[in-house]
């Protein structure tokens, strides 16, 4: 299916799975290397009901990604724990009706504290960061991040695009990694990250360098904003840090 359809099909927003694109969290099937449109196949609704269900649980994306991708990862398992989750959910929303419509006639509330969602789910939640998220940058991240609502995410992912699109503006032009212009935009690329998800040290804007190039999905992704894209970033970031030395 193409981006509009699979969007459609599943309830999100185009712009929502772009972004999933860009971190990695979800990849297309194909995407074209000139145009950049993106066709999505079975196996992606599969991941993305996955995920769905994970943000259902208020986990955050860095987790659901690392949580999906790691090779033990047991969809069976999961989907078992996930199904008792929102079990405990519903009852709590039904709770929750409950409370209200008793508000509403002057009766007298319902005690809530019975309830086992929270708890089951910040449980789950513990395990899997205990698995998958003990470095300090998904700390970080996490902290940051927490109280992010639409707007909060759509600028943080804005902010990044634009980067994105400079570099890629930069790669049509031919311009060399060496240049001011692009050592520039290596700091606004740091600075961006730093600013709207953890402290992107030097150690790490070297680490992204080389994943840009590595990873045939980030590169083919950056590669969307313009052939060579993800080459000059990689190429702009060893110039940057060796300007420093």
């Amino acid at each position: 299916m193409k981006i509009g359809e699979f969007a459609k099909e599943y309830g999100v927003t185009e712009r929502t799975l772009r972004y999933y694109d860009l971190i990695g969290l979800l990849k297309p099937d194909q995407t074209d290397r000139f145009s950049g449109y993106r066709t999505y196949s079975e196996e992606n609704g599969k991941r993305l009901e996955q995920i769905l269900f994970y943000r259902e649980m208020e986990f955050p994306l860095d987790v659901i990604r690392s949580i999906l991708d790691d090779p033990d990862y047991d969809a069976s398992d999961a989907l078992r724990e996930q199904k008792k989750l929102l079990k405990l959910k519903k009852e709590r929303l039904e709770q929750l009706i409950l409370l209200l419509e008793k508000t509403e006639k002057g009766e007298k509330t319902i005690d809530m504290s019975g309830n086992e969602y929270e708890k089951e789910r910040e449980r789950f939640e513990a395990e899997a960061k205990q698995r998958w998220g003990k470095t300090d940058s998904y700390r970080e991240y996490r902290e940051k991040t927490q109280n992010y609502g639409k707007e909060e995410y759509k600028k943080a992912q804005d902010a990044l695009e634009t980067v994105f699109k400079d570099f890629g503006k930069a790669a049509g032009e031919e311009c060399s990694p060496e240049e001011p212009r692009l050592r520039e935009l290596v700091k606004r690329l740091q600075k961006c990250i730093s600013e709207n998800y953890y402290t992107c040290t030097d150690e790490i804007l070297k680490g992204l360098g080389s994943m840009y190039v590595q990873d045939e999905r980030f590169r083919n992704n950056l590669d969307g904003y313009g052939k060579g894209t993800a080459e000059l970033i990689s190429l702009a970031i060893e110039s940057y840090l060796r300007s420093k030395e």
